[in-house]
């Protein structure tokens, strides 16, 4: 079960870097007042860090002490999050998760244009090929909950705010028991 409270649904954004999830999060953020958590500027403003990956040139996450950071935040419910992980947020914190996915050679040109280069490119090109952050989200989640959104397009775009504002303005609390 999420656990939310009066201000609304925690809602998980999550996919490959590069496929919009910032973009998306944070407009749905500023549509509906939800509050939008970064993980990743988070864990850098806090330092949640367990060392440094050299190969793919960056931070280590210290999941646990994410976890425990964000634990009174998402108790309270009104929170969009986003992040390119899932597997070890806990399943009660999300109302529902959209996995955003993009076509191969749109998420290239993305990467690129960051300066992404060599096994980090490599890296995350695999990881949306072989979908394996929406398969960590249908392992981690009830599969009622994750929701798969295309993501190449500035129509795309637009068509995924109106899916999740849709769904926001349908959403219930689920009762507690």
């Amino acid at each position: 079960m999420a656990s939310t409270g009066p201000r609304g649904p925690n809602i998980l954004i999550t996919g490959t870097p590069g496929t919009g999830k910032t973009t998306l999060a944070s407009e749905l953020a500023q549509r509906t007042g939800l509050n939008y958590i970064d993980v990743s500027q988070l864990a850098t403003e806090q330092e949640l860090f367990d060392g440094y990956d050299d190969e793919l040139q960056c931070p280590i996450l210290d999941d646990d002490r994410v976890v425990d950071e964000l634990e009174e935040e998402m108790s309270k419910g009104g929170n969009i999050v986003d992040y390119h992980g899932c597997e070890f947020f806990p399943e009660r914190w999300f109302d529902i998760v959209f996995v955003l996915r993009t076509d191969n050679s749109v998420l290239y040109e993305r990467l690129q244009q960051r300066g992404y280069t060599g096994k980090k490119l490599e890296s995350n090109i695999e990881c949306e090929i072989f979908q394996t952050v929406l398969d960590e989200a249908k392992e981690s989640y009830r599969p009622e909950i994750v929701h798969e959104l295309q993501s190449n397009t500035s129509e795309q775009l637009e068509d995924n705010l109106e899916k999740v504002l849709a769904w926001i303005a349908m959403w219930q609390p689920t009762p507690v028991t």
